[in-house]
């Protein structure tokens, strides 16, 4: 079974994560594609919103897409979100030898610094996505001391939307429109969230 995990903080999820994950799945013809939205992320600890919230957020931003899933493998089991932890545990669950994993290419540049990267290495196959303005992936690549993984690239259109762009959008009482799915921008006003 050719499983693709997308994994993220998603504080929240917007239209560039959703078009990442789409433009990623049908590149992979993937048949399970499974959105995991961190509990706690090890690499970013300020302005989280609660768990909860955010994985209400990614259920109704895919909920409509039948190609895709989420799961709140890292919100059972609390305490950090490793990488490595999750990929187990969804491997186990599929009995899988292998699945492919999404990152972003400026994360990629830090991969050094993840928990137990080498285990993690020899588990998946580096999804490193890119934009038309990134340097080149063999330069992504060799900028880490990780060696002997597989990798592919996958090119992404060009968004500058970032989940901080809109935390501070909604911060400032400006409409967040078009940058995050309808039903996310309801659940945000709903719940007061960001202000």
């Amino acid at each position: 079974m050719n499983i693709t995990v997308f994994s993220g903080t998603f504080n929240p999820i917007h239209i560039a994560h959703l078009i990442i994950a789409e433009t990623v799945r049908v590149a992979l013809n993937t048949d399970k594609f499974i959105i995991v939205p961190s509990f706690v992320p090890p690499h970013r600890n300020k302005d989280i919103l609660c768990a909860k919230h955010r994985l209400n957020m990614v259920k109704l931003a895919i909920k409509n897409n039948p190609h895709m899933e989420i799961s709140d493998i890292e919100h059972l089991r609390g305490g950090k979100s490793y990488s490595v932890r999750t990929v187990r545990e969804i491997l186990g669950l599929y009995e899988s030898d292998s699945l492919n994993f999404i990152i972003g290419a400026d994360a990629f540049h830090l991969i050094d610094t993840w928990y137990k990267v080498e285990e993690l290495a020899k588990l998946v196959k580096f999804i490193i996505v890119t934009r038309p303005d990134s340097e080149k992936i063999e330069n992504i690549v060799n900028s880490v001391k990780l060696k002997n993984f597989e990798y592919q690239e996958v090119k992404t259109p060009l968004m500058d939307i970032s989940s901080t762009y809109i935390r501070n959008k909604i911060a400032e009482e400006k409409s967040i429109k078009y940058l995050v799915h309808p039903e996310v921008e309801r659940y945000i006003k709903e719940n007061g969230l960001y202000k």
